[in-house]
């Protein structure tokens, strides 16, 4: 059989799908499975023999909806919807009208809601996203476990990397300090400490993580000022990013994608958490408890899922870590 599973976004969304695909694709080896995301993710997928990727338009509009049914409505036998939003649930059902077996994710959108939102139900953490898909495939009638550790190694990909920055000696550590909302973020002081304490020890090289232009140019900034650190930000394919994380010893990241790229490569990571928190079910793949970072005295937390650009009591408490609490974890 031929399934489609539909993950449009975000980054890290995407790379948290990739642990139960890997495992389900390895379970059913004469089974085929295409995978519709946004464009430039196709790294994580390449070494998988029986998984097919597809460029999809992360803003797919309507037109988009009905030239993804018309291509692929022939090729595929059942359709998994891993992204639940109204433009997919329209493909889903013009798939069902074409005789195609649909099945959803169930995100408890409610749920979490009632959490950010009221705080009613703290006490009861959430399964995890990949609970989630791993039942979403289950009811698909396709089982999985929990074996993988990390995607294949991409050879020629690797050599190039260590290449460009030649052989590891001493400690090498990444630091992705960056996420899409204010709330995730640490204030830059923090993030500047951290690199300054990190790089007096003449030992460690320190690698920056970053997208976006804006972020760019600050890593680029940072880099020029303090000893043994390089900013990667903009200049690296994901393919090679991720050969790069697997060279590294540990990455210091946000609740951001780069946790969960880490985790395709079995990199230990460092998570920090401002407003969200784990027990939304966020957390990296098999990562461990001890490396989270976040604010328990906090009542008010979590006050969203994937982060806000706004505070309910203007203060971002949840942002004051500090960063000698992060470099006494490393």
């Amino acid at each position: 059989m031929t399934y489609l599973i539909i993950r449009l976004a975000t980054l890290g969304n995407v790379a948290m799908t990739v642990p139960i695909i890997a495992s389900v694709s390895r379970r059913y080896p004469n089974d085929r499975f295409v995978v519709a995301s946004k464009k430039n993710l196709e790294a994580m997928f390449a070494t998988m023999p029986n998984v097919e990727f597809r460029e999809v338009d992360n803003h797919l509009d309507w037109k988009g909806v009905v030239r993804l049914w018309k291509s692929l409505r022939d090729e595929v036998d059942a359709v998994i919807d891993l992204q639940d939003v109204l433009r997919t649930r329209v493909l889903d059902v013009l798939m069902r009208w074409s005789g195609k077996h649909v099945t959803r994710v169930h995100y408890g959108r409610i749920r979490k809601h009632m959490i950010t939102f009221w705080g009613i139900g703290k006490d009861h953490p959430l399964p995890t996203e990949f609970e989630r898909y791993r039942d979403t495939f289950a009811r698909a009638g396709l089982t999985s476990d929990e074996s993988f550790v990390s995607l294949a190694v991409k050879t020629t990909t690797a050599k190039c990397v260590k290449e460009t920055f030649g052989e590891k000696k001493g400690h090498w550590i990444g630091l992705a300090p960056f996420a899409k909302s204010k709330s995730n973020m640490l204030p830059y002081r923090v993030t500047k400490d951290i690199i300054e304490q990190l790089t007096k020890d003449e030992q460690t090289r320190v690698f920056l993580f970053g997208a976006g232009n804006i972020e760019c140019e600050m890593l680029r900034l940072w880099a020029s000022v303090f000893p043994r650190t390089i900013s990667v930000a903009g200049r690296l394919k994901l393919e090679e990013e991720l050969e790069l994380m697997r060279m590294l010893d540990v990455m210091i990241c946000m609740d951001s994608a780069n946790q969960h790229l880490s985790s395709l490569v079995g990199l230990r990571a460092i998570s920090v958490w401002c407003a969200t928190h784990p027990m939304i079910g966020f957390g990296g793949w098999k990562q461990r408890s001890e490396d989270t970072i976040q604010r328990r005295d906090l009542r008010c937390r979590p006050c969203t899922c994937h982060g806000t650009n706004h505070c309910r009591y203007r203060n971002y408490a949840c942002r004051q870590i500090e960063a000698e609490t992060i470099v006494k974890q490393i």
